[in-house]
């Protein structure tokens, strides 16, 4: 574990963007200021604070929040710039800590930062804020790709990651609720607003329940507020001016969002404090406030929100098995005229039917998630695709073959929150194939993650099987471990007739350095998708865990391939006697 860590941590150097130049910022001031220490069993905030990169990757990968405080409520970024570690501030900046200029905890480092150097890598990342994850930014495409949210000024400088046609037209998954606020419309789709606030949910069940278009005649709400949060429920991101905050923690009160209200209050306390600083006379620039959802408690971010629909979701159709129960076309009718749907508080409005079983489920997720579905959704337009004989069913049916349900309610689980508890090690072929034809390439990530603490007791002969199957579908992560432990433990992998036999299904690797195909990558490091020559990854492994000197790469790479040629030929000759 600790190897794997320091090789992620290494594989993620800093670079400056282009646009960044002007800050003068000179890589040979990299050096700390103070001398770094280890604190192989300390939290977040003594890793910072002794500069243990080690230590600190490690916490990061567990998935620790990044802008946690401790008892002095002092975030971790806060001890990095006081030591002056500027790579240990740099890994916490790259994992979504804050340090805009105009927050408390930004505030606090900036001014603590022991020098020039951890202030202009501060100022760096307050022009260049941490990406959205996969599913807060598919959603945010979809928010924004709404022609009424497109035009706000609060994008202006921001566009979507999404594509739109150049002449303004193009295919975006429509809105089914419109807020007028002063005569301003904000586009929104339901469950998304249903799943973030207590408040929505209760209203889209009972007074706005057919309503497609809400209009607001309060005086005193404001547009830039309700916009502001709206945005941050699709995109866990909250930019909002500091002279709005006040009218925001008044919606976040009504829409019981009691998460970000308290720190918006604390944040709002230290705004009024921190006038003094604000030159209105000379700087009469508008002041933005900037929240990251890492900031707030798990259960108040989008992903916990999601999951906490869609288990009330498939807990109301999940594991019916509608064809097993039914014996004909109207047997299976009355089956589904039984079943509630306008009844149910979950607001799905699609089915999908899975070898005899259906999940209701929604169609904005679907669609924002997967390429796929966006097409498929966009064409069930005036019809019910695959409910002939279920006229009971109220719903738009969709019918997906060659799938399990226990792959597709992974899949779903992966689609609403972006990650997976756990994984079937029998079921992760069916997954790959999935990933792959839904066009969800993310989910192959996480379906390794999932994985890896599987392939970790796994013999050698099932890590062959495991990179025979990691190479046909890409999914790098579980290709660079079982590379990396054949390389480890090459004699042992040797010895057994399934390693030799698999040396048969590839290509034999390059003599020639200069015409090596590709180069070994971290674990789970991004690079190119297209792998090449297989064999040659492992020899570039091989020589690295024997710590071959530069000089004698050569020799040894040569010493590798006849090792090869002959356990080729004894592969060989097995296939031909098992074949007799």
């Amino acid at each position: 574990m600790v190897s794997t860590t320091t090789e992620s941590v290494n594989s993620r150097r800093w670079t400056m963007d282009a646009e960044l130049e002007g800050l003068d910022y000179d890589p040979d001031e990299e050096e700390p200021f103070v001398p770094l220490k280890k604190v192989p069993n300390g939290d977040v905030f003594e890793a910072a604070r002794a500069g243990d990169l080690e230590r600190l990757g490690y916490l990061l990968e567990l998935g620790i929040n990044v802008n946690a405080r401790d008892a002095w409520d002092s975030v971790a970024l806060y001890y990095a710039c006081l030591a002056g570690n500027l790579d240990a501030a740099r890994m916490l900046l790259e994992n979504g800590a804050i340090c805009s200029e105009h927050t408390f905890d930004g505030d606090r480092c900036h001014y603590a930062a022991l020098n020039l150097k951890v202030r202009r890598l501060l100022k760096a990342f307050e022009a260049r804020p941490p990406p959205l994850g996969p599913l807060q930014s598919a959603l945010r495409d979809t928010f924004i790709s709404c022609p009424a949210n497109r035009s706000s000024a609060l994008f202006d400088q921001q566009p979507a990651s999404g594509h739109f046609a150049q002449d303004g037209i193009s295919y975006i998954f429509p809105p089914d609720v419109t807020f007028f606020v002063h005569g301003r419309p904000i586009e929104a789709h339901r469950v998304i607003l249903s799943a973030r606030s207590p408040f929505f949910r209760r209203k889209f069940m009972d007074d706005w329940r057919h309503r497609q278009e809400v209009r607001f005649s309060k005086g005193k709400l404001s547009y830039p507020a309700l916009y502001s949060l709206v945005h941050f429920f699709y995109s866990d991101r909250l930019e909002i001016a500091v002279d709005d905050m006040e009218d925001l923690i008044r919606i976040c009160k009504v829409c019981e969002c009691e998460g970000l209200r308290k720190v918006l209050e604390k944040e709002l306390v230290h705004q009024k404090y921190a006038e003094y600083k604000s030159l209105r006379d000379v700087d009469n620039s508008q002041k933005r406030f900037i929240l990251q959802g890492l900031s707030l408690p798990e259960e108040d971010r989008l992903p916990a929100a999601m999951q906490r629909f869609l288990r009330i979701s498939l807990s109301n159709f999940s594991a019916l098995a509608i064809l097993e129960n039914a014996e004909d076309a109207d047997s299976s009718s009355q089956v589904l005229a039984n079943m509630p749907s306008h009844s149910m508080e979950d607001l799905a409005d699609v089915c999908i039917l899975v070898s005899g079983k259906i999940f209701r489920c929604h169609q904005v997720v679907m669609a924002s998630r997967s390429e796929y579905f966006k097409a498929r959704l966009s064409r069930m337009t005036g019809f019910r695709e695959g409910t002939a004989g279920l006229h009971g069913q109220s719903l738009p049916l969709l019918e997906e073959h060659d799938l399990s349900p226990e792959t597709f309610d992974k899949m779903i689980e992966f689609m609403y929150t972006d990650s997976l508890k756990d994984i079937d090690p029998d079921q992760a072929e069916e997954m790959f194939d999935a990933a792959s034809r839904y066009l969800l390439f993310p989910l192959k990530r996480a379906a390794a993650d999932a994985l890896l603490p599987h392939l970790e007791m796994a013999s050698p002969a099932e890590l062959c099987d495991w990179l025979i199957l990691s190479d046909m579908y890409d999914v790098l992560k579980i290709r660079e471990y079982c590379l990396d432990a054949m390389a480890c433990n090459f004699e042992a992998f040797a010895d057994t007739s399934k390693f030799r036999a698999m040396l048969l299904r590839f290509p034999p690797p390059s003599g020639d350095s200069a015409l090596r195909t590709t180069l070994p990558s971290a674990p789970g490091a991004g690079g190119t998708t297209n792998q090449g020559n297989i064999l040659d990854d492992l020899r570039e492994k091989w020589l690295e865990a024997e710590a071959a000197e530069l000089d004698k790469r050569d020799e040894s790479a040569a010493l590798f391939d006849r090792r090869l040629e002959m356990l080729i030929l004894v592969a060989n000759e097995e296939r031909i006697h098992d074949g007799c």
